[in-house]
């Protein structure tokens, strides 16, 4: 399966799609880019002053990058994803935030997978800035399966 048909597959589009590209995809995990756009809609009431990504926003860019794109490849690995729509359900998230986020940064996220059992992908994941500095890291799980025809 290659990073454009993971990308094709995902559950997501505008606004609420962070993922620009999967840079490595492997059976233990994935990396991934995203930038940030100044004219993303939740900038324009995140601090009047000095827009800042959100928290909420960060974590979906790990769980999309992460979590998602990674159970796809691995969800088509069992021959999990020849037909149906992908249901994909975030069961946890505990994130450290250590460095604000601001527009126009492209970030990268690297996610590591702890296991992948009977539908349930739990990941380490890491952001990093564009200096290479972790913006935040933590562990986010989720269920990840296709809807059955019929």
């Amino acid at each position: 399966m290659t990073t454009g048909e993971i990308l094709k597959l995902l559950p997501y589009s505008e606004p609420f799609l962070f993922v620009d590209e999967i840079i490595e995809i492997n059976e233990k995990g994935c990396q991934g880019t995203y930038g940030f756009r100044k004219d993303l809609p939740f900038y324009r009431g995140h601090f009047k002053d000095q827009a800042v990504t959100p928290g909420v926003i960060l974590t979906e860019c790990c769980a999309q990058i992460g979590l998602v794109c990674l159970g796809i490849y691995l969800l088509h690995n069992e021959g999990q994803t020849k037909s149906g729509n992908l249901q994909v359900a975030m069961s946890s998230a505990e994130m450290e935030y250590l460095k604000p986020t601001f527009p126009e940064e492209k970030v990268r996220v690297v996610s590591e997978k702890v296991y992948f059992r009977f539908s349930k992908l739990k990941c380490k994941v890491k952001m990093f800035n564009s200096h290479n500095e972790i913006i935040c890291q933590g562990t986010i799980s989720g269920m990840l399966k296709r809807e059955q025809d019929g």
